[in-house]
């Protein structure tokens, strides 16, 4: 070897190191082909968007509204009830039972009754400006301790202003009563002295002016004493207590 020829040390790690790396830093090896991202969703600026509807806000709206139309016209019917009271100061009509006379009154040997009874009823109206239609399905009964002697209806009319009218009602009807009914009944007609009750449902329409209103149910609750319970004599009432209730 000559003296003049020089030896250069090799580098060997540096012969074995790559020169690029084989994968592209910040990524994973993987056998599996890379999918493609999504595409990113645009949104438009905030002052640009639609405001959000409120489902809560628009029932507690509704239900607020409602409410004050319902009070409106609660408080337009009383206004209109309360003028209309004013201008017709309305008055409850009477009723009276004047007579009571018996066609029919048998006893059979089994407590059975059939009677016949025509009893008078005065009903007056004291209104100035109010009439009153009497429609038809009226229902009046006589009772005697509370059995239904007799059943019957009043005609269908119409009562004026200031009107009293007067009225004879056919009564006919059967019932089963007890012996004890038939004694009790036997002792009074000797004492003179005979409770029985009249009670009468009729149907009735008001008038006010011009206007035909609603349809009421007028009831009517008389307790009457009488003298006697035969066809022969002439029967007299000793007391008579009679009382008037609307129903809707």
């Amino acid at each position: 070897m000559s003296e003049h020829q020089r030896i250069h040390p090799v580098d060997l790690e540096a012969q074995t190191k790559p020169t690029a790396p084989l994968v592209p830093r910040g990524s994973s090896r993987s056998d599996k082909p890379e999918l493609p991202y999504p595409p990113l969703r645009q949104y438009p600026p905030s002052h640009l968007r639609p405001p959000k509807r409120r489902r809560g806000n628009c029932c507690c709206r509704c239900i607020c509204w409602s409410i004050c139309i319902i009070i409106l016209l609660v408080i337009l019917v009383a206004a209109t009830l309360a003028a209309l009271y004013f201008i017709y100061d309305p008055k409850l009509p009477k009723y009276s039972v004047d007579r009571f006379q018996i066609t029919e009154f048998q006893v059979d040997s089994n407590n059975f009754v059939n009677a016949t009874f025509d009893v008078t009823v005065t009903a007056e109206n004291p209104n100035k400006g109010i009439g009153i239609y009497y429609e038809d399905g009226s229902k009046l009964s006589v009772l005697y301790s509370d059995y239904n002697l007799a059943q019957g209806s009043l005609p269908v009319f119409y009562q004026g202003h200031k009107n009293t009218t007067v009225l004879t009602v056919v009564m006919k009807g059967g019932a089963q009563i007890g012996s004890q009914v038939v004694n009790s009944l036997q002792q009074e007609q000797q004492t003179g002295s005979i409770p029985i009750d009249f009670k009468g449902d009729v149907p009735v329409r008001v008038k006010l002016g011009g206007l035909k209103l609603w349809k009421f149910t007028s009831k009517v609750r008389c307790n009457l004493i009488i003298d006697s319970m035969t066809v022969s004599d002439q029967i007299k009432i000793k007391s008579s207590s009679c009382k008037f209730s609307l129903k809707l």
